[in-house]
């Protein structure tokens, strides 16, 4: 993208965690390059959140309340609320660091251009006891996606950003995938294989860094479930359109869980054992689910 730097929108899913929220667009606040607006989807409807976001000091701040449809449904209605022609997405658990939207236009300038720009994703402040990092994504070095890949080699939901309208040309994200959804997760990558099969070309940018709060055990042990059973599912729907590709990528997914149970066997420590276990086992239970949910009435809603 050359010329005038590009109107960016940041639009961060929030569903009953206003301190979260609060860290996270205090960060924004604090950014070297604020953006141009922002857009706060709330599923869990609370005035507090409101408030936090209509008193914020962030350009052009927008509260959009909204049933509990998942985090597809979410990321929709912000694509629907937005305007501006570069869309930036993260999550109220995250904290993107102060020159994000600075290295989300650096990855658009890149050459070739891309219409998506992803980036990394690391943990939040000093390992402590007890807490544990979740959906990182650790790779500081450029790089170009598109065609049959691997989605999660080319980035996550957290930290995302697309040119409006191409988000809109490929329909949005799926709303029987993500959090709060029966697809438990997975809507991210999901909408990453569509685009990039589709040609889209996505930039991995190093200078894009988003935090992610770490996590307890128990919520780290439930993620290994509920990703793994997203990403089943994502493969399941692809499956069922007889994409043989969607084989690889659970096979890809599959093996990573199978190295983590292997090292937590030869290392004996059973909670790795269990969390990779947990992660092995919600694979095929989400294919079965992705191999027979039914089509969304309203994928977009």
């Amino acid at each position: 993208m050359t010329g005038r730097s590009p109107l960016i929108t940041v639009a961060v899913a929030t569903c009953g965690r206003p301190a979260a929220l609060e860290r996270c667009l205090a960060a924004l606040e604090r950014g070297t390059r604020p953006p141009d607006a922002l857009v706060v989807v709330d599923q869990a409807s609370d005035e507090g959140t409101r408030r936090l976001v209509e008193g914020c000091q962030l350009p052009r701040p927008r509260y959009a309340p909204q049933p509990r449809l998942g985090l597809a449904a979410s990321r929709n209605l912000a694509l629907e609320l937005s305007t501006t022609s570069i869309i930036a997405f993260t999550d109220d658990d995250c904290v993107p660091e102060p020159g994000w939207i600075e290295g989300i236009i650096a990855g658009f300038a890149r050459d070739p251009t891309p219409a998506v720009v992803t980036g990394p994703v690391l943990s939040l402040g000093p390992e402590t006891p007890g807490t544990f990092a979740v959906s990182e994504r650790l790779r500081l070095t450029p790089s170009f996606h598109t065609g049959r890949c691997i989605p999660w080699h080319a980035g996550s939901g957290g930290n995302f950003a697309a040119r409006r309208d191409v988000l809109v040309g490929h329909t949005g994200w799926d709303t029987r995938l993500g959090t709060g959804s029966p697809g438990l997760a997975g809507e991210d990558v999901e909408f990453l294989y569509r685009l990039m099969r589709a040609g889209v070309l996505v930039a991995y940018e190093p200078a894009a860094v988003v935090r992610h709060e770490r996590q307890g055990w128990a919520r780290r042990l439930a993620t290994r479930y509920s990703y793994s059973f997203g990403i089943g599912a994502f493969c399941g729907l692809w499956l069922r359109r007889g994409d043989r590709f969607a084989v690889r990528m659970a096979l890809d997914y599959t093996e990573v869980h199978a190295r983590g149970l292997a090292r937590g066997l030869v290392r004996r420590r059973p909670n790795v054992v269990h969390e990779h276990l947990r992660g092995l086992w919600g694979i095929p239970a989400g294919i079965l689910y992705g191999l027979t949910a039914t089509e969304s009435e309203d994928r977009r809603r």
